[in-house]
């Protein structure tokens, strides 16, 4: 559950600051990308811990309004998931407690995806155990599936999720943080890219904020800048980018088409406030 404040000024070290509005949406990476697949065209089943709260009762609401199959979204003793973020001139900054969502056991993983068939889409966050990513990435491969990883919060990864990783999708953060190497031009993002592969991924999509998105295959690296326009609230941005890849692979697309849809969706979603909400439908996007 999202608890957003807009803010005038980010608060300094023993500061406290007054809030221009302050509001309540459904959110949680893994949850929004999902939603984002689902709008977009995508058929979608979530894997997923929910606490035994009331935000666990709406954010399992939520999804189902999108038409998620919620089957594998479990309650688990405690509290669901929370976000804490301040939006300021149209960037945000978050604070994660994971709460339920690290309660995962393998044998649910090997339940939720015993009926997967090949290629079928994995989507995974870093906002569950890396423990289970490894487990269920290496489980989706034996099935001939795609794996996809959105490693945020970026936090460090085996070896062995990253040869598992058909698709990573970090922001330029993220990248920064996983690769030592800040994407900030064309050079630094290839140099980036190298260190991607070399852990073993197959390809990268790096999202840039204000400056676009990059994709790469193989040793091919393209550049979709970002039109101009005015952000009102970021949150959710990167997770549209990741489940409208998702909804366009599944249907057979390009990644370059998945990539150039998946920029059209994000450049809506940062025109609204919220997670989920914010995120467009199919025919929104020309």
């Amino acid at each position: 559950m999202d608890y957003t404040a807009s803010v005038s000024k980010i608060p300094k070290k023993g500061e406290t600051v007054l809030s221009d509005s302050c509001a309540v949406f459904c959110g949680g990476k893994g949850a929004n990308q999902a939603v984002a697949a689902a709008k977009l065209g995508g058929t979608v089943a979530m894997i997923g811990r929910l606490g035994k709260d009331e935000s666990g009762q709406i954010l399992k609401q939520n999804l189902q309004k999108y038409d998620i199959n919620t089957t594998h979204v479990l309650e688990k003793e405690g509290n669901s998931a929370m976000a804490f973020i301040w939006v300021h001139g149209g960037d945000n900054r978050i604070v994660v407690s994971s709460e339920a969502n690290q309660k995962f056991e393998k044998y649910e993983i090997d339940e939720a995806l015993k009926d997967a068939n090949k290629g079928d889409i994995l989507v995974a966050q870093c906002e569950i155990p890396p423990a289970i990513i490894e487990y269920a990435f290496c489980l989706a491969k034996q099935k001939q599936m795609t794996t996809i990883l959105n490693p945020a919060p970026a936090i460090d990864l085996s070896s062995l999720i990253y040869k598992k990783t058909d698709l990573i999708v970090p922001n330029e953060t993220e990248t920064a943080l996983l690769t030592n190497v800040n994407p900030i031009d064309i050079v630094h993002v290839a140099l980036a890219v190298k260190k991607f592969y070399e852990f073993g991924v197959k390809k990268v999509v790096i999202s840039l904020g204000k400056r676009g998105l990059i994709f790469a295959e193989g040793q091919n690296i393209t550049e979709l800048p970002a039109n101009k326009i005015k952000a009102i609230d970021t949150t959710a941005a990167g997770d549209t980018i990741v489940g409208a890849i998702a909804a366009k692979l599944s249907m057979g697309e390009s990644l370059q088409k998945a990539c150039e849809f998946a920029k059209k969706a994000a450049e809506i979603t940062i025109t609204r406030k919220g997670a989920s909400n914010s995120i467009p439908y199919l025919n929104e996007i020309v």
